[in-house]
């Protein structure tokens, strides 16, 4: 990428891909949709039941878990001092104003954490299960990804040239194969599908990406670069008819996810302020 498009170099960024595979996980590990590592003394969260547009939830639905990430796993994470534990949970309805989940954010400490809650309270039974990720182990790989949407136009006009020719010349082509990588995934840049919507902290500075919850690890069977090296055997006689019990529907889609039309929600964090407030976006095709 550095010698094809030099003008790109300084928008390099570094991304977790944490490779969700269904599992078993405990509450000690990093996971998606997994059991949390929960104080025994704290409530479990709920929906404070506004913001809902019109669907049967209310306030009282408990959150369900989406995501925990350890530091053992994930250093990268702007963790707040003496933190080393991310999880995210978020309702399980649409919430206005795009009619999708609404996140909630908790940064522990594992050592402070002391007796853990025996159970996770159960989905609520309305609760629409393509928002209640199925539990996953995760395999976290680190990758370089550039700005697809976020790439200033006038940078885009020029690679265009060299971007055609490593199309013509090998069939990458730059914004599916060689921007920005799918999936669930730590930093680097929103997957948009839709035009950039940064949000900005109340201190003034923009946030920065914290994560991506995405409805599936890629999109096709025959994609180039986002399907995993080892599970390409696996996706042979992919099609999008194929049975439903085709590897490759669970390789592209293992917590079972579907925000939106194959949206994603994007979570944005300011590291300007001790407390790491959070915002969120979402977006879909």
């Amino acid at each position: 990428m550095d010698a094809v498009f030099p003008q790109l170099r300084a928008f390099a960024r570094t991304t977790i891909r944490l490779h969700p595979r269904k599992g078993s996980p405990s509450v000690e590990q990093s996971s998606v949709g997994g059991p949390l590592l929960w104080p025994a003394n704290e409530p479990w969260p709920t929906c404070d039941g506004e913001g809902l547009d019109d669907h049967p939830a209310e306030a009282g639905v408990p959150l369900v878990p989406v995501l925990q990430l350890l530091a053992d796993d994930v250093p990268e994470l702007p963790f707040p001092e003496g933190s080393d534990v991310l999880q995210v949970l978020w309702c399980p309805f649409d919430h206005d104003p795009w009619s999708a989940p609404l996140p909630r954010l908790r940064w522990r400490r594992r050592s402070a954490i002391g007796p853990r809650l025996a159970a996770m309270p159960p989905p609520h039974e309305d609760a629409e299960a393509w928002y209640v990720p199925d539990a996953c182990v995760v395999d976290p790989e680190r990758v370089v990804e550039y700005p697809s949407y976020d790439l200033p136009r006038e940078v885009r006009s020029q690679i265009q040239q060299a971007a055609r020719r490593v199309e013509a010349d090998h069939g990458w082509e730059y914004d599916t194969d060689l921007a920005v990588a799918s999936g669930i995934k730590v930093g680097g840049y929103p997957g948009w599908t839709q035009s950039p919507d940064w949000p900005v902290c109340m201190c003034g500075v923009r946030m920065e990406h914290l994560l991506t919850i995405a409805s599936w690890e890629f999109s096709r069977g025959d994609e180039r670069r986002w399907v995993p090296l080892e599970d390409r055997p696996a996706m042979i006689g992919w099609g999008f008819d194929s049975p439903d019990d085709h590897p490759w529907r669970s390789l592209q889609n293992p917590a079972g996810l579907m925000l939106g039309d194959a949206g994603g929600v994007y979570i944005f964090v300011c590291t300007s302020c001790p407390a790491r407030p959070h915002d969120h976006r979402f977006d879909c095709s």
